[in-house]
């Protein structure tokens, strides 16, 4: 198994950036991808992006796409670099990992995170 904590939300202008990041621990030394989510109050889970265990391929939704960046720092970090926020994109944002090779499918992540707030003010 491996656990997930992310950091980096808070509150941020129209138009500014965030930086979130996910911390990855346990079994670690497996190959994972990972995976960026987001819920806004009242909506469906979201997916945003994800990064496959060797930062070889990506995957961006297109409501970000452009705006936002996955990356691996390392094997047990990944970042989601957030540009040009909107106060659309305000929601609780969510890391998700599992097991595979490659990229895989958007809705099959089996861990993740307790989430981070983002809020974007108008």
């Amino acid at each position: 198994q491996v656990q997930l904590v992310e950091s980096g939300g808070g509150l941020v202008q129209a138009g500014g950036s965030l930086r979130l990041s996910c911390a990855a621990s346990g079994q670690t030394f497996r190959p994972y991808t990972m995976a960026w989510f987001r819920q806004a109050p009242g909506k469906e889970r979201e997916f945003l992006a994800a990064v496959s265990w060797n930062a070889a391929s990506t995957d961006y939704a297109d409501s970000v796409k452009g705006r936002f960046t996955i990356s691996r720092a390392n094997a047990k970090n990944t970042v989601l670099q957030m540009n040009s926020l909107k106060p659309e994109d305000t929601a609780v944002y969510y890391c998700a990992a599992k097991y595979r090779l490659g990229l895989g499918a958007r809705d099959d992540f089996d861990y993740w995170g307790q989430g981070t707030q983002v809020t974007v003010s108008s």
